[in-house]
């Protein structure tokens, strides 16, 4: 029952900083406008594929869990 317990603070923890992230996500400028994110207009669509982003963050949350991982 006690890592249980642990997995669902760990869980809510991971959530609450989620949140944070999305709500501030709006206010960084680089975070969706960095070279190689794909942007693609024409007249009535648009496209967006932030590639650099998502690399960028999927590297800092690999980096972050992996600190965490260690024992």
């Amino acid at each position: 029952m006690e890592q249980i317990g642990r997995f669902l603070i760990l869980t809510g923890i991971i959530i609450v900083v989620l949140g944070l992230v999305i709500m501030l996500a709006g206010k960084l400028p680089f975070i969706g406008r960095l070279p190689g994110d794909i942007v693609i207009q024409r007249k009535n669509f648009t496209f967006y594929f932030p590639l650099a982003t998502s690399l960028l963050i999927s590297a800092v949350l690999t980096l972050i869990l992996w600190i965490l991982s260690r024992k």
